[in-house]
C-alpha cells in the first residue's frame, strides 16, 4: 500500500502533515473568530454570508433566525411606544398599516424654491455607486456644507421629518442625510438588482425620500408593498425556508440577508399589490424598508433628485436613544464620518469601495462612473 503520507522530492515535507496543519489553523482562527461572530449577531449584522453563526443551518433549524426576528420585533414595538409622541395619531396608524407616510406639498413653495435655487448651479463634492444602468450620487450634508446653504439646512431639521425618521426606525437616533440624485444609462445591459423586490435587513429600518423634482412612471420611481412591514404566518414560514440556504444562494444580496421576492411570491405571503409613488415635487415619503421594496425600472432618460435619508441601529436594544452618533461632534457629520470610513477601508484592504469619490460635480451633472 502507498505511503498516506508521501514526501514530496523538493521540500521533503508531508503533504498529508501540511494539508492537517493548514485544516487546524483554520479551526483555530475559527474559534479565534466566533466571539466576534456572536457579538456581531447580537448587534444586528444580517448577513449569512459573512457570519457562520447566521448562517448556520444547524441553528436556523431550530429557529434561530425566526427568534432574531421575534426579539427585533419585540425590542422595535418597546422603542415606539417611547416615541409614540413624535407623530400624530393619525400618521401613527397610517404607518402601522401600511409601513410608510407620505406627505404632498411638504416645504412650504418659498422654501422649496430656495432648495431648488441653491442646489441648481453649485458643484458639491460627491460619491457615486453603480449598481448595472443605474448611478446612485450622494452629497453628503454636514455643518460645513449647510452653513452656506440656509434653505438646505431648514429642510435636514425640519421637526416632523427627524420625528418621522426615528419612529419608523424605531430608534431616536440622528439619520445620516444627504443630497441625492439616482441617473440611468439606458444603454447599459446590466439589470440593477434594486429592481428586484427586497426587503433590506430582518428589522425596522428607515429611510427616507423629499423629491425636488416630478417623479413619473418612466423614471424609475420608489416601490413599496404596503403591510409587508408586518409579518403575516406565510411570510414567517417563507423566511424560515430561506434562513436554511440563503448563506449558498446564487443572488449574493439575498445571501447576505437581503432577501429578494418575486410579486407573485409577495402575494402569497399574503401581501396586496405595490404602491408606486410616482409623486409631484415637494413630496416626502418616509419608508420602513424592512418592508418589501424596490427602485421601478426607468425607460427614459433623466434623474430623480432630492434628498435622501437613512437611520438603521442595532435592533435588540429596549431604549430608544443613547446614540454615540448623535453625540457632539459626531451628529450631523456622519456622511463626513462614513465616507472617511470607505476610504480607509479600500486603502487598508485594496478593494474598491461600492461608494467612489468622484469629485465636485452638479447634483444633476451625467454620472461619472
Amino acid at each position: 500500500m502507498a505511503n498516506a503520507c508521501a514526501e514530496t522530492q523538493s521540500t521533503g515535507y508531508c503533504t498529508g502533515s501540511v494539508v492537517f496543519e493548514v485544516v487546524k489553523g483554520m479551526d483555530v482562527l475559527r474559534i479565534l473568530k466566533g466571539p466576534i461572530w456572536a457579538v456581531d449577531a447580537l448587534m444586528g449584522q444580517k448577513s449569512f454570508k459573512k457570519n457562520p453563526i447566521i448562517g448556520s443551518r444547524w441553528l436556523n433549524e431550530r429557529g434561530f433566525y425566526l427568534k432574531r426576528v421575534a426579539w427585533a420585533e419585540r425590542m422595535a414595538a418597546l422603542r415606539r411606544r417611547q416615541m409614540a409622541h413624535y407623530l400624530t395619531d393619525e400618521d401613527r396608524a397610517f404607518f402601522h398599516r401600511n409601513g410608510y407616510l407620505v406627505k404632498e406639498n411638504f416645504l412650504p413653495s418659498d422654501v422649496l424654491k430656495q432648495v431648488q435655487d441653491e442646489i441648481a448651479t453649485r458643484e458639491f463634492a460627491a460619491s457615486e455607486m453603480r449598481q448595472g444602468k443605474t448611478v446612485t450620487r450622494f452629497i453628503g450634508l454636514p455643518p460645513s456644507v449647510l452653513k452656506d446653504l440656509p434653505g438646505l439646512q431648514q429642510v435636514v431639521h425640519d421637526p416632523f421629518l427627524q420625528k418621522a425618521m426615528r419612529y419608523v426606525a424605531s430608534y431616536n437616533a440622528d439619520p445620516i442625510l444627504f443630497l441625492h440624485a439616482v441617473l440611468w444609462d439606458l444603454d447599459k445591459t446590466q439589470k440593477d438588482p434594486q429592481t428586484d423586490f427586497h426587503i433590506d435587513t430582518f428589522h425596522a429600518t428607515s429611510k427616507c425620500w423629499l423629491f425636488l423634482k416630478d417623479v413619473e412612471a418612466e423614471d424609475g420611481p420608489f416601490h413599496y408593498v404596503p403591510g409587508s412591514h408586518r409579518y403575516t404566518p406565510e411570510r414567517r414560514e417563507w423566511e424560515f425556508d430561506q434562513s436554511l440556504d440563503a448563506v449558498h444562494h446564487s443572488d449574493g444580496m439575498h445571501a447576505a440577508g437581503s432577501f429578494r421576492a418575486s410579486e407573485k411570491t409577495i402575494r402569497k405571503l399574503g401581501y396586496g399589490e405595490p404602491v408606486s409613488f410616482a409623486v409631484p415635487a415637494n413630496t416626502l415619503v418616509i419608508a420602513d424598508t424592512h418592508g418589501f421594496h424596490r427602485r421601478g425600472i426607468a425607460t427614459r432618460p433623466g434623474v430623480r433628485l432630492g434628498l435622501f435619508g437613512d437611520l438603521r441601529r442595532s435592533p435588540y436594544f429596549p431604549w430608544s436613544g443613547l446614540d454615540a452618533r448623535s453625540l457632539p461632534g459626531i451628529k450631523g457629520r456622519q456622511s463626513e464620518i462614513y465616507t472617511a470610513y470607505l476610504n480607509f477601508r479600500s486603502k487598508l484592504t485594496g478593494k474598491s469601495s461600492h461608494h467612489q469619490e468622484v469629485g465636485h460635480v452638479k447634483i444633476d451633472a451625467p454620472p461619472v462612473l
